[in-house]
């Protein structure tokens, strides 16, 4: 599984409130964006995970607010893994707009997939947000918001379970998950 990935959001005008900002509870559907594109980028399916009788809850999210993001905005979604052991996943967020020369790289990416806005792309492998998750640099970038959310692995009738071998991942690159 990688441990960092990029998705382009392209902010629709369904997704704005009567003050013409994003509104709060779209941020939440934004990063889940992130989290499935980042297994997809790794070669797993959440549809096909599914099948297997598992599913992956949330437990827990944190979002903090830094600035408003409003219609046709272009996002880019940083998504890093923080801890993938036993039954739980964590993942750290950051949305980024990106500025002038950056925002016109982004809208050519975005128009590789028009129904939906959205392209997806694997991380150089630097850090994930180009500077430290208080803010710093962020490549020419204004931080519009960042969080961090815990998910769960459980079964159909909602008992806990242990991550298949596959999705297991500690903080030192480990895939047998026994560390």
């Amino acid at each position: 599984m990688i441990s960092e990935h990029e998705t382009t959001i392209r902010v629709h005008y369904h997704e704005v409130d009567g003050q013409g900002r994003v509104h709060n509870s779209n941020y939440l559907s934004y990063f889940e964006r992130g989290r499935v594109e980042m297994l997809r980028a790794s070669g797993i399916s959440y549809k096909e995970l599914e099948s297997t009788g598992l599913m992956l809850v949330v437990r827990m999210m944190h979002v903090d607010f830094h600035a408003p993001a409003v219609f046709d905005d272009l996002l880019v979604l940083k998504t890093r893994l923080g801890y993938c052991h036993g039954a739980r996943i964590e993942h750290h967020y950051r949305l980024v707009r990106p500025r002038a020369a950056s925002r016109d790289e982004a809208a050519l990416e975005a128009t590789k997939t028009p129904l939906t806005g959205a392209s997806q792309q694997e991380s150089n492998g630097g850090d994930l947000n180009g500077g430290d998750l208080n803010g710093g640099d962020l490549n020419g970038g204004d931080l519009i918001v960042s969080g961090r959310s815990e998910i769960g692995c459980v079964d159909a009738t909602g008992r806990v379970r242990r991550l298949p071998a596959f999705l297991q991942l500690n903080l030192r690159g480990d895939r047998d998950g026994d560390s």
